[in-house]
């Protein structure tokens, strides 16, 4: 299925929720849980229309083995990553697509490889390990810069958290964590 499909399947699955959903594997993942609203907008270039997408998410596990479930306010799944060693699948109503990595599958559904495993730290407020930060300098918002990310930090204390590539397309990513 080409990109446009997969961007059209995943936002028509946003859009019916409750149409049809995906169940989640009953297999515990080690590591944390996160989950709370994501936003991802991928700005148009040469004139495209900007494509975006917005769903609550639950994102368990670790960079090395999780799943990502995108759902509706109800809770219906209606997108889910998975991915171990050698395997990344991305499951729809529509079917399941295997993909070489995270980012290929990100590149495949938003035209835009996101850093899936810098998210795990990123939604914790803290630079990821795997690769080199600074920290954002005044008078700029609180955050760091990491991977051609700059992560904004501004209300962390309200449980958001934003991101954005500036190169083009400009890609930003919101999210609103649930707080236990």
């Amino acid at each position: 299925m080409s990109r446009r499909g997969w961007i059209a399947a995943l936002l028509v699955a946003l859009a019916t929720a409750g149409c049809a959903s995906l169940t989640s594997p009953p297999t515990p993942l080690g590591g944390e849980s996160l989950s709370g609203r994501l936003a991802v907008r991928v700005e148009g270039a040469d004139g495209a229309a900007a494509r975006s997408m917005s769903a609550a998410f639950e994102l368990q596990g670790s960079p090395q083995a999780g799943r990502l479930n995108l759902a509706t306010p109800l809770g219906s799944v209606l997108a889910q990553a998975r991915w171990a060693p050698g395997t990344v699948v991305l499951a729809t109503p529509q079917g399941e697509s295997n993909f070489a990595d995270l980012d290929a599958l990100t590149r495949e559904v938003l035209g835009e490889s996101l850093p899936v495993a810098a998210l795990f730290d990123w939604l914790r407020g803290r630079p990821w390990a795997g690769a080199a930060s600074t920290a954002t300098a005044p008078p700029a918002e609180p955050g760091f810069e990491q991977l051609g990310w700059v992560v904004s930090l501004a209300r962390f204390d309200e449980a958001w958290i934003a991101a954005r590539r500036e190169q083009a397309p400009v890609v930003t990513v919101r999210a609103k964590l649930d707080r236990p």
